[in-house]
C-alpha cells in the first residue's frame, strides 16, 4: 500500500469503532486525509467504513464527484449523517490489513458436494489448513462481508448440514479489506453481490482472483436456465475488474480468453487468464460401501452403467435415455443408474425415465450420495457416461478414470482434453446414434473394453493438494 492509502485507513480507524469517541477530531482527520488523497480508492474505503457496506461503482463515482467538486468537508459531512444509522445495522468494521479474504458465501450455505461446490470446498479447506486466510460470507442486507460463524465454516469446509438461523449478532461486525487479496472460489451470480465485488476489485487496492469454471451461459445459452445468461453477464462485469482468472481447464481458459479479448472495445483491460488444471483424485470406499450402494439401487447381475450429474438439459441425460432404450432393444443387458438431483427444466427427463421404468427397463435414480458411496459406485460400474453439451472441466469424467473405470464422453472441449489420456470413447453429444455406438462398444466389444479398462487403471491422478497449491501460487504468491 502507498503512504496515502495507509493514511486514509488510519484516518478511518475511529469511524470503524462502534462509537465515535471524538467526533470533531475524527472528522478533521478524515477531511485532511481525503484532501491529501482524493482518489477513487480513498472514496471507496471511506464509503465502506462510514456507510457500513461495500459500495457499488455508481456510489463510488457519485461520492468522488462530490469530493472533487465540492470538497472533502462537504463529502464527510454528508456521510457522517448516514454513519449513525449505518452503525445500527453493523456496529463495527474490522479493517483487515494485507489479509487474504476468501468469499465462500454460497458454499457456506449448502451441503451440495458436486460441481462448483466440490471444487470450492476441496480447494478452500486446503488453503485454510496451509495458509492464514479469512473466510467470509455476506450479511443479510447484502451490502457487507463478515466472518463465517462456526456452523457456516463447517459447511463451507466439510459439507456439514447447514444451520439456517438469525445472523444479526454476526452481522454486527463486518470486514473491509485494506490492501491484501480477495479470492472468489465459487460462482457469484447475485446482482447485489457482483456489483459490489466489481467495485472492490476496481477501487479496493486489493489483488483479486477468481476460479473460472466455464462460460457456458454465453457459449451455449440454450442449455441453461432462463435468467442465467443475464446473471452470468453481470458476473463477468465483476470478473473483468479482477486481476486473475484461474480457469479449470484449457477449454475454459480459451473461453475466458476469448471473452477478455472482447473487452478491448470498451477500454477495459480485463484479467490475466491461465489454465490451472483441476484435480482428478479418487476417494476411498470399502466393501461395505459397495454392498450398501448395491442394495440401494437393487444391483443384480447385469453390468452397471453409471451417469453422474444433475438432470439439467446441458448434461444431456435425455440423450442417454434414448441411447439406452435403443441398446436394450438390441438385446444388450445392463443396468443404468443416474446419480444426481433434478434441476431446471428436467421434466422431460423425469417423464421419460418414468416411462422406461413402467416398461420394465432396468434403470434407477439416486438424488444424492455421500462420497464413500459415490466412489463405490464408480468402482462397481462397467463404465460411466458423461455426454454433456459443454463443460468447463467435466469432473465425473476425471473421477471415473481416477477410479479405474472407462467413460463414454463428449469429443469436444475439456471432456475431450481429459479423454486424451485414454480410457474413453468420445462421441458427438448431439448425435444419439453416436452415443449408442459408444455404449454398444463398451458393452459388447470385449477386447476394446479391456484395453480401455487398462488405460483407465493407468490414469495419472492429479491430487487436490496439488491443484489447491498451484492455484494459490497463481493467485497469491
Amino acid at each position: 500500500m502507498t503512504v496515502q492509502q495507509t493514511a486514509i485507513a488510519t484516518a478511518l480507524e475511529p469511524w470503524a469503532a462502534s462509537e465515535l469517541a471524538h467526533p470533531d477530531a475524527a472528522t478533521d482527520g478524515l477531511v485532511a486525509a481525503l484532501d491529501a488523497d482524493p482518489s477513487l480508492h480513498a472514496v471507496w474505503l471511506t464509503l465502506s467504513v462510514l456507510e457500513r457496506g461495500l459500495p457499488t461503482d455508481a456510489e463510488v463515482r457519485s461520492a468522488h464527484r462530490v469530493l472533487t467538486g465540492r470538497g472533502a468537508a462537504v463529502l464527510v459531512a454528508q456521510l457522517a449523517t448516514d454513519a449513525a444509522s449505518a452503525r445500527r445495522r453493523h456496529s463495527r468494521v474490522d479493517l483487515l490489513r494485507s489479509a487474504v479474504i476468501v468469499d465462500v458465501r454460497h458454499t457456506a450455505e449448502t451441503d451440495l458436494a458436486t460441481g462448483i461446490q466440490r471444487v470450492a470446498r476441496e480447494t478452500v479447506k486446503r488453503w485454510h489448513a496451509d495458509h492464514d486466510i479469512v473466510l467470509v460470507t455476506w450479511t443479510a442486507d447484502g451490502r457487507s462481508m463478515r466472518r463465517l460463524l462456526p456452523d457456516e465454516q463447517a459447511t463451507a469446509l466439510h459439507a456439514a448440514a447447514p444451520v439456517h438461523g438469525p445472523t444479526a449478532v454476526a452481522d454486527a461486525v463486518i470486514v473491509v479489506p485494506v490492501g491484501g487479496t480477495y479470492l472468489l472460489p465459487e460462482l457469484a451470480a447475485e446482482p447485489w453481490r457482483t456489483e459490489r465485488v466489481a467495485a472492490l476489485a476496481e477501487y479496493g487496492a486489493v489483488t483479486s482472483g477468481v476460479i473460472g469454471f466455464d462460460c457456458v451461459p454465453l457459449t451455449t445459452a440454450e442449455t441453461v436456465g432462463e435468467g442465467m445468461p443475464g446473471a452470468f453477464a453481470r458476473n463477468l462485469v465483476a470478473v473483468s475488474r479482477m486481476d486473475r482468472v484461474g480457469a479449470i481447464s484449457d477449454a475454459a481458459a480459451e473461453e475466458y480468453s476469448g471473452w477478455r479479448r472482447m473487452l478491448s472495445g470498451s477500454g477495459v483491460k480485463g484479467p490475466d487468464v491461465a489454465s490451472v488444471l483441476l484435480a482428478a483424485e479418487a476417494g476411498s470406499s470399502t466393501d461395505a460401501d459397495a454392498r450398501e450402494f448395491a442394495d440401494l439401487v437393487g444391483l443384480a447381475d447385469d453390468p452397471l452403467v453409471l451417469v453422474v450429474g444433475s438432470h439439467e438439459p446441458r448434461k444431456n441425460h435425455l440423450a442417454v435415455l434414448q441411447a439406452a432404450e435403443l441398446a436394450w432393444r438390441e438385446g444388450l443387458a445392463f443396468q443404468l443408474v443416474f446419480v444426481g438431483g433434478n434441476s431446471w427444466n428436467s421434466f422431460g427427463f423425469t417423464d421419460t425415465l418414468a416411462g422406461l421404468k413402467k416398461a420394465g427397463r432396468n434403470v434407477a435414480t439416486v438424488s444424492a450420495l455421500p462420497d464413500r458411496l459415490l466412489w463405490a459406485a464408480y468402482r462397481l460400474s462397467r463404465f460411466t457416461i458423461f455426454p454433456s453439451i459443454n463443460e468447463g472441466f467435466g469432473l465425473p469424467v476425471a473421477e471415473s478414470l481416477a477410479s479405474g473405470t472407462p467413460v463414454v464422453t463428449s469429443r469436444y472441449g475439456s471432456m475431450n482434453q481429459i479423454g486424451l489420456a485414454g480410457g474413453t470413447i468420445v462421441v458427438d453429444p448431439r448425435d444419439d446414434d453416436d452415443l449408442l455406438r459408444g455404449m454398444r462398444s463398451m458393452i459388447a466389444d470385449t477386447p476394446l473394453y479391456e484395453r480401455l479398462r487398462s488405460e483407465a487403471s493407468a490414469y495419472r491422478v492429479r491430487p487436490w493438494d496439488d491443484y489447491a497449491s498451484d492455484l494459490w501460487d497463481y493467485f497469491v504468491d
